[in-house]
């Protein structure tokens, strides 16, 4: 159904500038009508009352199956498939519910396959939001690639194998990456800005082939980080400030050549470029804790003991290295639910150790 549709007599669009409204992640406000979510992971959070619930928006669409992923009640999930692209449509999310408040969750479950503009819930005439739960005083900040970004994590029948074949999309959660999941686990908001085939260095990994391969590099310091969906922009760094910054990039710096262990002067270059971003990073955020990772795709070692060498180098106590019990082995594709709680729970383990008062 088509926005312009909706039949006024029955139903009210509630819309996004609603301060009922509670959003997580990098999201642009430029027009707080119709603000844009962008990354994996990223949230709209609210309370309603009524039976039934949809959500109007406009997608701009990239790649693979573009959907918003849904919880109600804490028991009810879904995700809506959109179907129309750069159209002001609405997306049934539940009917049937009983006469009470519910808590809705919307999310974004991939990254830049697509952007939408979020324009607000409808509900039933005499139906109305009310505020969530506040939000938390613990704050992540991720950057990474598709295995932050819970890409095929729900293809649980491929644990420890390589992806589906022709997969486009359709198993993609952001809910379900070790990042997420490890936000849950620790009771923190966490900004999620991972994406699919990035690497650190420009022209290297797999993100926006078509474009020149952008790396961490042009990306850690934009909010609209796409160019194939627009203009990019940059992210004002004083909008969120993390207690705790999870570093998880490298699997995908050996595309198109492995050089790591081959060429020592692009190694330094790699290092040099990696040590500056998380340098720049540290300026904006004095307090962090930086948990430099990789994850438990296969790949390279030479990668690990890179970073090894980097993170001794930078001389931060608040800047550390975390491996898994299965880093780097675990196995050859994306990592499906089972093995996202495994890194979970790890790294959730890893990060209490340091104690409460990363937190303050």
């Amino acid at each position: 159904m088509y926005l312009e549709d909706l039949d006024k007599n029955k139903y009210t669009l509630i819309e996004a500038d609603n301060l009922n409204y509670q959003y997580m992640g990098r999201v642009d406000f430029e027009n707080p009508k119709a603000p844009t979510i962008i990354y994996a992971g990223s949230m709209i959070k609210t309370r309603f009352t009524g039976r039934s619930v949809k959500v109007a928006v406009k997608n701009v669409h990239a790649c693979y199956e573009n959907a918003i992923g849904f919880i109600i009640d804490g028991n009810i999930t879904g995700k809506a498939v959109i179907e129309e692209h750069n159209k002001d449509i609405i997306l049934d999310i539940a009917e049937g519910l009983s006469e009470e408040v519910h808590d809705l969750i919307l999310f974004k479950r991939s990254d830049a396959a697509h952007y939408f503009d979020f324009y607000g819930i409808i509900l039933e005439k005499g139906c109305h939001l009310e505020a969530p739960e506040a939000k938390s005083n613990r704050r992540i900040e991720c950057f990474g690639d598709s295995v932050s970004a819970g890409e095929v994590s729900e293809s649980v029948e491929y644990v420890g194998k390589s992806d589906p074949e022709g997969h486009e999309g359709i198993y993609s959660n952001s809910w379900y990456s070790y990042s997420m999941i490890t936000a849950r686990k620790l009771g923190a908001e966490i900004n999620n800005n991972a994406q699919g085939g990035i690497a650190v260095l420009d022209g290297t990994g797999y993100f926006n082939p078509s474009l020149g391969y952008k790396g961490l590099e042009s990306t850690y310091d934009k909010l609209r980080y796409s160019a194939e969906l627009g203009e990019c922009n940059k992210w004002d760094f004083s909008r969120y400030t993390p207690h705790v910054v999870i570093m998880a990039l490298g699997q995908n710096d050996s595309h198109p050549i492995d050089y790591i262990n081959k060429d020592k002067e692009k190694r330094e270059h790699w290092k040099s470029k990696y040590k500056e971003i998380i340098l720049d990073l540290r300026s904006k955020y004095p307090n962090a804790l930086f948990v430099i990772i990789t994850t438990l795709l296969c790949h390279n070692e030479g990668w690990d003991i890179a970073l090894d060498e980097m993170t001794k180098e930078i001389n931060d106590e608040k800047i550390v290295r975390f491996k898994f019990k299965r880093n780097g082995i675990g196995t050859p594709g994306h990592l499906r639910i089972p093995e996202a709680e495994e890194m979970a729970e790890e790294l959730t383990e890893f990060i209490k150790g340091f104690g409460e008062e990363i937190w303050i």
